[in-house]
């Protein structure tokens, strides 16, 4: 996930789930929309991805003992209901980690439905963290989303969550691992438990998000259960997850990138598909390859490449080649909105790239991370039961808007 004082206190695009009514479609899962928000305040966009992208390779050397969770730029946060009558609490929403704890903020609220499990919790995320007790309580995420007997953990110290009261985790199970004393089993997570209590029949879960040139709006859809068609078009297609280690113990994928149609940026290899974090990072050989081709320059202010609208204007498609389909990123969709410029430091008439660098060089098992600002233009779904990725166009793959 992230260090989420460096998340909360310098950058934060926070997805809010809308407090509307979720209707349960069994074809296509249980859909949440959600709201996009931008706030920065301090450190870049580029530095905050790449200590996540950091956080994420130390984390897998670590597995055996700890699993801290890694930073990021994007979030995603829900008032969720806990126990019965349920008390609401502002938890952010993670893919990149699994645990669901909740005091950060507003303190627990025990009922007729929380029982004590006795076992202490724990996690790092980096510069954030904290640590409690484990109970287990009914969960209630909508009207048609209501867990009993989730794990949950009750912080008694936390760091790094201000203006948040814990996290809704729903990343892969493993992450729990190590997690609570005493144990080295797997805590079950929400998207478990869901499928586990007949709520959803494929633990699965659908993204669509898509670009947006204001600070807020209600712009992107978490289905739990499987994918929402009418947010996709054309195919729907999957790809198994890559076997390359460190990649592999997230959502990892093999791909390939070229600029143009003939500039290879970055031969088949193996990174990773995270809404956690905001910008396309480019193992640091590709990165620079990039930025020749597209002849852009670093900015110091912002952390981000800049180009000028001569250069703009001969800016070149970026391919990705995922199992055997190319995916577009159009010229537009490498830029970030202009209109947002000033909100992360730059100014408004410049034109600066959503590709970053990595920090390191291809060759290490997670050469690339495809964030927010690609997963915007695509509708992706992550699919625990089968094992795999997917990912189809929509309406905003090749939008003009930023």
């Amino acid at each position: 996930m992230f260090p989420a004082s460096t998340l909360v206190s310098t950058l934060m695009l926070a997805i809010a789930v809308a407090a509307g009514p979720v209707n349960v479609i069994r074809d296509s899962g249980i859909t949440l929309p959600f709201a996009a928000k931008l706030k920065l305040n301090g450190s870049s966009i580029a530095d905050v991805d790449r200590s996540r992208a950091a956080a994420l390779k130390g984390r897998f050397s670590k597995r055996a003992s700890s699993f801290p969770v890694t930073n990021t730029a994007v979030v995603y946060s829900a008032s969720v209901g806990v126990g019965s009558p349920a008390t609401q609490y502002n938890l952010l929403i993670d893919t990149g980690s699994s645990n669901t704890w909740i005091g950060a903020g507003t303190a627990y609220k025990k009922t007729s439905t929380s029982t004590d499990t006795g076992k202490k919790v724990s996690v790092s995320y980096g510069s954030g963290s904290f640590s409690g007790e484990e109970f287990t309580d009914t969960v209630t995420l909508s009207s048609s989303l209501v867990i009993t007997k989730q794990s949950i953990g009750v912080a008694s110290t936390s760091t790094g969550f201000d203006g948040f009261d814990g996290i809704l985790g729903i990343g892969p199970v493993d992450l729990t691992q190590g997690t609570l004393s005493g144990s080295s089993a797997t805590v079950p997570t929400v998207t478990d438990n869901l499928f586990s209590q007949g709520k959803i029949s494929v633990k699965a879960v659908g993204v669509s998000f898509a670009p947006t040139t204001v600070q807020s709006t209600t712009n992107g859809e978490l289905t739990f259960g499987g994918p929402d068609t009418s947010k996709f078009t054309g195919t729907l297609s999957y790809v198994g997850l890559t076997s390359t280690s460190p990649a592999s113990a997230y959502w990892g994928i093999d791909q390939t990138i070229t600029y143009s149609t003939s500039t290879s940026i970055l031969s088949k290899t193996a990174g990773i598909v995270d809404t956690g974090t905001t910008l396309v990072l480019l193992a640091t050989d590709a990165f620079n390859k990039y930025k020749t081709a597209s002849k852009a320059t670093a900015d110091s202010a912002t952390g981000l490449l800049k180009i000028t609208s001569a250069n703009y204007a001969n800016l070149k498609s970026l391919f990705f080649t995922i199992g055997s389909t190319k995916y577009e990123l159009t010229a537009n969709a490498q830029t970030w909105p202009r209109s947002l410029n000033t909100f992360i430091g730059g100014t408004s008439g410049s034109i600066y790239l959503i590709v970053a660098d990595l920090g390191s060089n291809s060759g290490s098992g997670l050469d690339f991370i495809n964030g927010f600002t690609f997963l915007e233009r695509f509708y992706t779904v992550y699919d625990t039961t089968n094992s795999r990725f997917g990912i189809a166009t929509t309406s905003s793959t090749t939008a003009t808007s930023n």
